[in-house]
């Protein structure tokens, strides 16, 4: 592999470090050679999938993304270990069903509640760990943060509203982190967002597919707008997470990469 694009000994965060897509993205940059810290609120998930990944090459942390000092101890405990942050990755996210709308329900019906603690954590769980891990990246001269965004963004796409206005706040900060991160602490601090499509896991699978693995009505949906005509798997995210945690992506900041089949291109038409 190119010298470019190796990631070997750096050290990576990923918030929200053993869902569906932070532990395959995990998976892939530990078997890369990097070393790897999982973060999440459930402490045994944290610790026993980090002692899974590698005995030496891997942390797991209990830790909030809302909870700024808990942010800040778990930097400390890191930097002991470790010495250096080099990526973020903000994979920490999600939605509850009072900010979602059903077919048959109103938007007028909506949990206020629930579209708040939906923000907290797609928003807010996002630009807090960036501040806390930033400032040691502005300190120690370079960086590379990665968010994790959603095609619920370009375009309205139906049930979703809470999960949809906060992935869309969250990439308009990434691109605000980016400007502001370069202007003021050079240009060896990058921050980008990815964008995927449609992935099949079991938090969607009764969404999108029947019992006998026929699509849905919204699945065939998707997939009628997808060119690829197909759902993504969660390791096709792994090229584009590799380049931007490389110095291959040295002059990529502020932008955000859908990894979508095309669906995001694709008029309909």
């Amino acid at each position: 592999m190119s010298q470019i694009f190796n990631i070997k000994n750096k050290t990576v965060i990923i918030t929200g470090g053993y869902g569906v897509l932070g532990s395959n993205i995990a998976k892939y940059l530990v078997a890369s050679g990097a070393r790897v810290v999982i973060l999440g609120r459930d402490e045994n998930k944290a610790k026993t999938f980090a002692q899974e990944l590698s005995k030496t090459h891997a942390l797991g942390f209990k830790t909030d993304v809302l909870n700024k000092e808990d942010l800040i101890k778990t930097k400390e405990s890191i930097i002991n270990a470790w010495g250096q942050i080099d990526i973020l990755i903000n994979a920490a996210g999600g939605n509850m069903p009072g900010a979602t709308i059903a077919p048959n329900d109103s938007l007028f019906n909506m949990s206020i509640n629930d579209f708040q603690k939906v923000t907290d954590l797609n928003l807010m769980g996002t630009v807090i760990p960036s501040l806390v891990f930033g400032e040691h990246m502005s300190k120690q001269g370079h960086g590379s943060i990665i968010n994790v965004s959603s095609m619920a963004v370009p375009q309205a796409i139906t049930r979703v509203v809470g999960y949809s206005a906060s992935k869309a706040a969250m990439e308009n900060f990434t691109r605000w982190m980016a400007v502001d991160m370069a202007l003021k602490y050079g240009d060896q601090i990058r921050v980008n967002a990815i964008a995927p499509g449609f992935f099949l896991a079991e938090q969607n699978r009764k969404l999108l597919t029947n019992t006998d693995g026929s699509l849905t009505d919204r699945g065939h949906t998707i997939i009628q707008n997808t060119p690829m005509k197909r759902f993504g798997n969660p390791e096709e995210l792994n090229g584009a997470v590799h380049l931007l945690c490389s110095e291959a992506s040295k002059f990529i900041t502020g932008t955000v990469i859908s990894i979508d089949g095309g669906f995001s291109a694709f008029s309909g038409v």
